[in-house]
Formats: structure tokens, C-alpha cells, sequence
């Protein structure tokens, strides 16, 4: 069995509409909270900058929660802006769905897999793993990772999932060997 993994390279742009400039994407960059005490209340928001005109805009983490519900070590990592703490916060599906934000993943994940050997014994099992939730089609992935055509991926693998549809969890797939009866040996 040969092991692929799909890793993030930098952090994904979110898609927001800037309310300066229009533009739809904006990224953290180096990943900033803000950190406001009002009293025995805390509002902690991640800052997120337009792509497009540089306006810094805020994206809720917590709003008006008491400081004694905070882990000591989560609620430091926000004042010295850690970047574990800004990538687990993107990622998470509770702070996109209340901010209203979808991630995009365009040139932010590669894949790591050993080279392309389809001249070995048949059939050939591959494990995908999956780093972070990198929204990926099993079609697109497998054509880059082997170098066949999407039609051809089609033709010769046999997968649990559907290879049209966008995962970003772990699956499993059978690459077959090549059709012979038309002539062609690739």
C-alpha cells in the first residue's frame, strides 16, 4: 500500500465580501486576534485583511464571554497571537459558519506522495491521508498524483467514494493496469 498525504502549505483565503473595495477574498496573514476586556468579559477576534485594498476587517472567536472560562494557556495564546491557535481557529466549521465565511483552498495544499511506479505489480493500493480538512475531488488529486488523465482515472481506479465529489477525509483507492486490448500500454 502506498501512502499519499495531503498537506496545507499556508493558510486558506477566506471568501468575504469587503465592504471597502467589494473584492471577495481576504487572508490572515500572519494570523492576529484582538483581545478586548470589558470588564470581566472578554471579546476575542481574529483580524483578517481584503486581498485586494489591505482593509483589516474582524471575524467574532468569542464575544462577551467571562475571562474564568478561558483555558490560561488558549487565552495567552491569543494575546501573543500563536499560530497554532489562528490555524485550528480558521479551520474550525463553528467560526465559518458564524462569520459567514467558506475557506478557499486554491494553491494552498500539495501532496506528498512517493513517485508514481505503475509498472509494478497489479493492482496497486493507495491510502490518502489528509492533514488538515482540505476540500479536494479524488479525480483531480489521483490525475496530478499518477499523471494520467481525468478520464483515464476514471477508466482504472475503483474507490469507495465518488472521485467527482469534493472529500476531505481519508479514503482508499485500487489503481488498475492499463487497458490492453486497444493497443495502447501506458
Amino acid at each position: 500500500m502506498l501512502p499519499w498525504f495531503v498537506r496545507r502549505t499556508r493558510l486558506p483565503l477566506l471568501s468575504q465580501r469587503c465592504v471597502a473595495c467589494r473584492s471577495e477574498s481576504a487572508t490572515t496573514g500572519p494570523g492576529r486576534f484582538r483581545v478586548n476586556a470589558n470588564h470581566k468579559l472578554l471579546d476575542v477576534w481574529l483580524l483578517v485583511r481584503c486581498v485586494s485594498c489591505d482593509r483589516t476587517s474582524k471575524l467574532t472567536v468569542y464575544e462577551r464571554t467571562p475571562v474564568s472560562s478561558f483555558d490560561p494557556v488558549e487565552l495567552t495564546g491569543y494575546r501573543v497571537n500563536d499560530a497554532g491557535l489562528v490555524a485550528s481557529t480558521l479551520l474550525d466549521p463553528q467560526f465559518a459558519r458564524r462569520n459567514r465565511v467558506t475557506l478557499d483552498w486554491t494553491g494552498a495544499w500539495r501532496l506528498v506522495a512517493p513517485p508514481a511506479v505503475l509498472d509494478v505489480a497489479w493492482p496497486v493500493q493507495v491510502d490518502v491521508a489528509f492533514d488538515d480538512p482540505v476540500p479536494v475531488r479524488p479525480q483531480k488529486l489521483i490525475a496530478h498524483g499518477l499523471g494520467l488523465s481525468r478520464n483515464e482515472v476514471l477508466r482504472r481506479i475503483k474507490c469507495g467514494i465518488s472521485l467527482r465529489r469534493p472529500t476531505s477525509v481519508a479514503f482508499t483507492f485500487t489503481v488498475l493496469p492499463a487497458d490492453r486490448g486497444n493497443g495502447r500500454i501506458r
